[in-house]
C-alpha cells in the first residue's frame, strides 16, 4: 500500500518526468504517482478514484481556460488538495490560485528541494505559497461569481462548456461525447442557467475571466 497517492496533471512530458523524479526522491518509493496530460484525463482519473492525497495541476492545460481546471476540481472534489504548478509566476497569478481554492503554488523554476518541501507541507495538511503570493491583487467580485457558477457544473457540463467555448456546435459536441443532440441542448440550457448567461458568446467571455492574467 502506497503512503501517498498523487496525481500529476501537466501536458509537458519532460516536466511530468521531472516532477515524478523529484517526488520519488523526496517522498520515497512508497509514493504512487499517476499522470494526466489533459483536463479530460484528469477528470477520468478523478472519476475512477476520488481520494487522492494531492493533485499537482499545471495552469495551462489542454481543455482548461486559465483557472477553470482548478475551479472544476475544487467544485467537484473539494476534499482533494490542489497545488498549482506554472511557468507563470506573477504575483497576480499566484493570488488568483489562492482565491480560487488552491492549497499552494509551485513556480516551475523552483529548485528540486523547494518542490519537495512544498509537496510535503501540503501532504501534512498545511499550505505552501511562494514569496510573491503576498503581493497579489485582489480578485474581482465578477470573477468570484463566475468561479462559483463553474464550481456548480457537473464534469460533463464542464466538458460541454469548454467545447462550446471552442466554437463547436451542439451536433459536433454530441458526436464527440457520443450522446444525442437533445442531451447536449439540455446540458447547454443548464450551464447557461448556472452561469447566468443567455448566449454562447457570453459563456465564452465569462471563461475569459478565469484566464491566468487579469485584464487591465
Amino acid at each position: 500500500m502506497a503512503d501517498y497517492e498523487i496525481l500529476i496533471a501537466d501536458d509537458h512530458p519532460l516536466f511530468r518526468s521531472a516532477l515524478h523524479q523529484a517526488l520519488t526522491l523526496g517522498l520515497g518509493p512508497q509514493v504512487r504517482l499517476v499522470e494526466a496530460a489533459s483536463i479530460a484525463e484528469l477528470e477520468a482519473r478523478l472519476g475512477e478514484k476520488s481520494d487522492w492525497d494531492l493533485v499537482l495541476l499545471d495552469l495551462n492545460m489542454p481543455g482548461a481556460y486559465g483557472f477553470s481546471g482548478l475551479v472544476m476540481v475544487r467544485g467537484q472534489y473539494p476534499q482533494v488538495p490542489v497545488v498549482m504548478v506554472s511557468a507563470q509566476e506573477e504575483a497576480a497569478v499566484v493570488a488568483r490560485a489562492r482565491e480560487f481554492g488552491a492549497s499552494g503554488f509551485i513556480p516551475k523554476s523552483s529548485p528540486l528541494e523547494t518542490i519537495q518541501q512544498a509537496v510535503r507541507d501540503v501532504l501534512d495538511g498545511d499550505v505552501w505559497w511562494p514569496p510573491q503570493a503576498e503581493e497579489g491583487a485582489a480578485i474581482s467580485a465578477e470573477a468570484k461569481a463566475v468561479s462559483a457558477g463553474l464550481a456548480s457544473l457537473t464534469p460533463q457540463q464542464f466538458r460541454v462548456l469548454t467545447m462550446v467555448c471552442d466554437g463547436l456546435l451542439n451536433k459536433q459536441i454530441a458526436y464527440e461525447l457520443n450522446v444525442s443532440e437533445a442531451t447536449i441542448k439540455a446540458h447547454v440550457t443548464a450551464i447557461f442557467r448556472k452561469l447566468g448567461v443567455r448566449t454562447r458568446t457570453q459563456a465564452a467571455l465569462l471563461l475569459q475571466h478565469l484566464e491566468s492574467i487579469p485584464a487591465g
